[in-house]
């Protein structure tokens, strides 16, 4: 592993390490504040205070780790964050009191206690947040986390565009050079040109140097050869932009996306960034660790099972493609006498004389996917997202169907949209892996922390009754 991927890896956890403590801190702020009001009143701490400390973590939880007074990305300034911190602790006092109201219990809390905390917690929580949001922003920004990107078409619009992102420090872009198919002396006239190569050499320059963002400048005049190079392009998880020469538009009241002042269109882009990638990675930490301290007796039972039934380790590891086509490890309990891992592997099936004993009963009711909970705490893996399938399948499939490598500009699932939608198991024909694919793709279009509940909630329901469960 190189030292950039592993630099990528240990900024990639700290961020996930900030977001988190930006989730529970007003939680732990305002109990710790509590608990310390009550002991410099000197009162004696009755169970009441701990019932009252349980439901304060509660509601903080739930009212005050909102996506919009924590944003990473485009804040607004501390104003309006401490505005909407201060209205969210309006709202839980609100509903302590109408608690209070109703079980007759406000009597047994002193006023003095309760006013205090009330006024020095807000504070407290304000600077909290505003701390982490300043830690996570640096985190996003720092040069490790810098995505590489590259250019195809050298236009007015585009190179000013290559100057302005190599120039800004908040842009977290670093543009490499430029591919077109003029030479260099016709492009002398351009300022600050690095030229790469030629458009044709462009998909495999990415694929070696692991370029994660493409600019296509093509004159929209050259319509087919845009559209060749974006297909061509579809066989990496490079995102695509494209940039319009504006000058042979005549705009009115038109709306688009910039980078450094410079109009772009999204063609194809992940849509976890920012904010959303960090709502659900938090979802995938606080769902996978709750299932995992719930699960533990399920797993160690079904360990036991896989060990004193068959020879072989109890999970069963494969190499799979995960976020942006990387390699990653798989784990599963072992449900099959063999462990393939190669160049060519035989996908299971119904009756497939594979299984062991009790092979079969884990795979029907996916208790074999349970140890992927650890992957989704790593950071490899999300509970929601396009199932990762063995490099074997990947690199066959590749080949076979258009916009099959874009599956991977999210985290694959141990679930997904396709799986809820009949796609699970083996899949007989290039058809129906096709179908599969067109179903990932609508999730990666449609994606909300919304619909990964949804499918996350029918997947509970079809655990019992899957017939491509095996």
């Amino acid at each position: 592993m190189s030292e950039a991927v592993i630099a990528k890896n240990s900024l990639a956890i700290a961020i996930s390490a900030v977001s988190t403590a930006q989730a529970v801190a007003p939680a732990g702020i305002a109990v710790c504040s509590l608990y310390a009001v009550i002991a410099a009143y000197e009162v004696p701490l009755a169970p009441a205070y701990h019932a009252l400390a349980i439901v304060v973590a509660l509601l903080a939880l739930l009212l005050m780790s909102s996506p919009n007074a924590m944003a990473a990305q485009d804040p607004g300034g501390p104003f309006p964050v401490s505005i909407a911190l201060l209205i969210r602790w309006l709202l839980l006092l609100g509903t302590l009191l109408a608690l209070g109201y109703v079980t007759k219990l406000s009597a047994d809390f002193p006023r003095r206690i309760v006013l205090t905390w009330a006024a020095g917690t807000p504070p407290l929580i304000i600077a909290a947040t505003l701390a982490l949001q300043h830690a996570l922003q640096k985190l996003l920004r720092a040069p490790a986390s810098a995505r590489t990107a590259v250019v195809a078409g050298c236009t007015d619009a585009s190179v000013a565009l290559a100057i302005q992102l190599n120039k800004s420090t908040n842009s977290n872009l670093s543009v490499l050079g430029f591919f077109d198919d003029r030479d260099g002396e016709r492009l002398q006239s351009k300022d600050r040109i690095s030229l790469l190569g030629k458009l044709a050499d462009l998909p495999q320059f990415i694929k070696s140097r692991d370029v994660e963002v493409v600019f296509v400048a093509l004159p929209i005049r050259h319509l087919s050869r845009v559209m060749a190079l974006i297909d061509a392009l579809r066989d990496t998880t490079a995102s695509i932009y494209y940039v319009p020469d504006i000058n042979v538009f005549d705009l009115i009241q038109s709306t688009h996306a910039s980078i450094g002042g410079i109009p772009v269109i999204s063609m194809c882009e992940t849509p976890l960034q920012g904010r959303r990638a960090v709502a659900k990675r938090l979802l995938d930490i606080t769902l996978a660790a709750a299932l995992l301290v719930t699960l533990t007796p399920i797993m160690l039972t079904v360990a036991l099972l896989v060990r004193c039934t068959s020879p072989g380790p109890v999970l069963f590891k494969q190499r799979r493609y995960g976020l942006n086509g990387e390699q990653i490890m798989v784990r599963k309990f072992r449900t099959m006498t063999v462990i393939e891992d190669g160049p060519s592997i035989v996908q299971a099936a119904k009756a497939d004389a594979r299984l062991t004993s009790v092979g079969g009963s884990l795979r029907r009711y996916s208790l074999d996917e349970l140890p992927q909970l650890f992957d989704v705490l790593q950071g490899t893996m999300s509970l929601v997202g396009p199932r990762p399938h063995a490099v074997a399948h990947n690199e066959l499939y590749r080949k076979l169907i258009k916009g099959y490598m874009v599956r991977h500009k999210v985290l694959p699932g141990i679930t997904g949209w396709a799986q809820i939608n009949g796609l699970r198991g083996e899949t007989k024909t290039v058809d129906e892996m096709e179908t599969r694919v067109l179903y990932d793709l609508e999730y990666l279009r449609r994606w909300s922390i919304k619909l990964d509940l949804k499918i996350l909630a029918k997947t509970a329901l079809r655990m019992l009754n899957d017939a491509k469960a095996y």
